[in-house]
């Protein structure tokens, strides 16, 4: 059976390095760093002090003001990035297409902000005194919910929870259910904002994070020999995603088109990668046999690259065996680098850069890449983007608990 091709015809974004797509985009080829001290709470007393934060952003500049005091920072720049990418696509929803229309947004934590907020509250004030809007807060389906009441899309309607896998797997499940023919389109993406007390403390604990606290902008290091963590960080992103021939009935332009989709797990461990990335690369190799296409066929690779010490090298690992000697000749980069790790936000962010390198024939750079592990030993494009044709590009992410998802995504030809 013939299946639907599927193309993005709208992206937003809300970063580190940016409240919209094309000042992240910007920052990105700059090799700008969004990483500085944490200004959302006092982390004096914290072994880590730093963390990617979005600047000067006011959910009421994209939501009712009275929904933005009743939501956690997850759901609000979930919404926020919405606005740009419906913008860019012109997608209008209403009585026509309300039922083809679906929302597919996932987070890694949610809104666990909210939730700490509210126990200080419950042990400080007593129990009455605790928010009726908690539960509708927290969970991670809320910004799916919140993404739905905002537009009227009343398709489909998930809730993605894969770690730092989601922003990918989102995506990916929007691209499957838009080929099946189960919705005409799909709102997808992810959200992350957990630079919070709690968290920064457990992953302190974990021995997880770049500890860094004299160089926050150097702190995140993929493929580097003095890398010593990962650096928190918050953002999120919307695409706009469509069955092609629907797309061209309403006069959309595509930006580019999603060919394949797969998600594997180590089934190892419930934080540390498979050594020898053989999850990892089994996804890749899945990605392209269900795209038709091979290794010759990939321009770039979005590393997932989160700067740690056995992540970066499964991952390198992992490259070698799905790409076996043309790993050493396909550039591959991690704008983790620059954005720190958006945790579950990372995969959509991530999908919205590729795209961007496909239409700018840029090869974003891996910055701060400056003593090579020899354990990493690709083209990471260190340091300075660099011009390069590029018509397909291959994203990895991967979670804690073994979950891999790569996304492949191609220039848009008719």
């Amino acid at each position: 059976m013939d299946q639907n091709r599927v193309v993005i015809t709208g992206m937003g974004a809300i970063t580190p390095l940016g409240l919209d797509v094309n000042t992240t985009w910007q920052n990105i080829v700059a090799g700008k760093s969004g990483v500085g001290r944490i200004t959302q709470f006092d982390p004096t007393e914290y072994d880590v002090q730093f963390a990617g934060e979005i600047k000067d952003f006011d959910p009421a500049n994209y939501m009712d003001p009275k929904d933005a005091r009743r939501s956690d920072r997850f759901t609000q720049i979930a919404l926020a990035a919405r606005v740009e990418a419906l913008s860019q696509s012109g997608l209008v929803i209403d009585e026509s297409n309300e039922y083809d229309v679906g929302v597919i947004f996932g987070s890694g934590v949610g809104g666990v902000g909210t939730y700490t907020k509210e126990f200080e509250v419950m042990y400080q004030k007593g129990v009455r005194r605790v928010s009726p809007f908690l539960v509708p807060s927290i969970t991670i389906d809320v910004p799916s919910v919140q993404l739905a009441l905002y537009t009227g899309a009343q398709g489909p309607n998930l809730g993605i929870a894969t770690a730092c896998a989601t922003g990918a797997d989102s995506l990916g499940q929007a691209f499957e259910t838009i080929r099946r023919g189960h919705a005409k389109a799909i709102i997808a993406g992810s959200s992350e904002s957990a630079i919070i007390p709690i968290a920064v403390a457990t992953f302190c604990r974990m021995q997880a994070l770049s500890r860094r606290n004299e160089d926050p902008e150097a702190a995140s290091r993929p493929f580097d020999r003095q890398r010593d963590g990962f650096v928190m960080a918050e953002g999120a992103a919307v695409l706009i995603a469509e069955d092609l021939e629907y797309a061209r009935q309403r006069g959309a332009q595509p930006l580019a088109e999603i060919v394949s989709y797969a998600a594997t797990s180590d089934a190892v461990h419930l934080a540390a990668p498979q050594a020898e990335g053989m999850g990892v690369a089994n996804c890749m190799q899945l990605a392209l046999k269900r795209a038709g296409m091979t290794i010759d066929d990939v321009d770039y690779i979005n590393a997932h690259g989160t700067s740690t010490p056995a992540g970066d090298a499964a991952e390198t690992r992992a490259l070698k065996q799905a790409f076996g000697e043309k790993a050493y000749k396909v550039p591959v980069s991690s704008t983790k680098s620059m954005t720190g790790h958006m945790m579950g936000g990372a995969g959509s962010v991530e999908a919205v850069i590729c795209i961007k390198a496909i239409h700018d024939g840029v090869l974003p750079p891996t910055i701060n890449l400056t003593d090579p592990d020899p354990l990493c030993d690709l083209d990471y494009v260190p340091l300075k983007a660099r011009r390069k044709e590029v018509n397909i590009v291959l994203s990895n992410s991967m979670g804690f608990g073994g979950h891999n998802a790569t996304l492949l995504i191609k220039r848009f030809e008719d």
